[in-house]
C-alpha cells in the first residue's frame, strides 16, 4: 500500500468523528479508528468467505496523520491474498475533512481473517468469490 492521491479499495464503511471519541489531545483515539478498520475489514471478508470470520493479526499498521473531531472517516478494503483457511484484507482510512473537505490518508494495515465454522473452528474459504444464487 502506498500513500497515493486516491483510495485503493472499495469504499466499506463512512462514519463521522465524534467528541465522545477524542484523546486528551483533543485528536480521535487510535483505538477507534482501529476499530472502524476492523469492522470495515470484517465485512469484506464474511463476503469473500461467505460466512462467519474472526481477526487472528493485523500486520504493519502505520498512523500518518491525526482524525479530528468533525471528520468523516471512509474505510476502504480489498481481498489483498486468499489462502485455505485465510484471508488478508488490505485497509486504507482515509478523512473528508470537517466532513467536506480535502481528503487525506490518515492509516493502513493489513488484516489477517480466518474462515470459522458454526463451532468456531476454522474452515476452507471458498475457491471464488461468487455468491451462491
Amino acid at each position: 500500500m502506498s500513500d497515493i492521491d486516491a483510495p485503493h479499495g472499495d469504499l466499506t464503511l463512512r462514519t463521522l468523528a465524534m467528541p465522545a471519541d477524542v484523546n486528551v489531545n483533543g485528536d480521535i483515539f487510535g483505538g477507534w479508528v482501529l476499530s472502524q478498520m476492523d469492522i470495515a475489514a470484517g465485512i469484506t471478508a464474511g463476503m469473500r468467505a461467505r460466512g462467519r470470520v474472526t481477526t487472528v493479526a493485523l500486520d504493519a499498521m502505520k498512523f500518518i496523520r491525526p482524525v479530528k473531531v468533525g471528520d468523516v472517516l471512509c474505510v476502504y478494503t480489498d481481498v489483498a491474498r486468499v489462502g485455505r483457511t485465510s484471508m488478508g484484507i488490505s485497509v486504507e482510512a482515509w478523512v473528508l475533512r470537517d466532513r467536506l473537505g480535502a481528503r487525506e490518508k490518515v492509516t493502513e494495515a493489513i488484516f489477517t481473517f480466518v474462515a470459522i465454522d458454526p463451532d468456531g473452528r476454522p474452515r476452507p474459504v471458498p475457491e471464488d468469490d461468487t455468491p451462491d444464487s
